[in-house]
């Protein structure tokens, strides 16, 4: 995998099973690599559903996709806390500066107080019908959940507010050099 350099621009595109495109987004800009994470961050960025509906996110964000896991974690930067939204999804690759994974529907809410809520399993139910997802794909596809439910709790590794205040300030700073530039 190429090598990226604090501040690279990348975008992300999300696809279903059928490997039809789910959403895009068009901004996420690298900030550090971990043995378990790639990190990114972007803010008010542009976001392109498969209908073609269009929207801006409304608050910074800072975006770790598992380097060993199915799920990816975005900690919502939000005047209340940091809320962090989930997705159960295939492991990451990136292709021609995009990150490209398979969304599997299953998401997770963890809410600044450390509870939270699973997500979407009505639409996890129909698409593994229509998209006749394996049994032992539904079996990994759990067993992330699972685990992923294990970290919030534990408060692991983004789950905490110095891990988001430290690759926020990344992101500030990332952003200062482009504008030297």
């Amino acid at each position: 995998m190429k090598k990226f350099t604090l501040g690279d621009h990348l975008n992300i595109h999300s696809y279903k099973h059928n490997s039809k495109i789910h959403r895009s987004w068009d901004e996420a800009t690298f900030l550090a690599e971990t043995d378990e994470f790639m990190v990114f961050g972007n803010n008010k960025t542009l976001v392109i559903e498969s209908d073609g509906r269009t929207w801006k996110t409304k608050e910074p964000a800072i975006m770790f996709f598992s380097k060993k896991n199915w799920f990816n974690i975005i900690g919502q930067i939000k005047k209340a806390g940091i809320y962090y939204y989930c997705n159960i999804a295939s492991p990451f690759v990136i292709e021609e500066s995009t990150i490209k994974y398979i969304d599997y529907d299953l998401d997770l809410r963890v809410f600044p107080d450390g509870s939270f809520k699973i997500l979407d399993r009505g639409e996890y139910k129909y698409h593994k019908r229509i998209m006749k997802y394996s049994d032992d794909l539904d079996f990994v596809l759990k067993n992330e959940l699972t685990t992923l439910i294990d970290k919030a709790r534990k408060k692991e590794v983004p789950f905490n507010q110095e891990t988001i205040d430290t690759y926020y300030k990344l992101y500030k700073q990332s952003k200062k050099e482009k504008l030297k530039i």
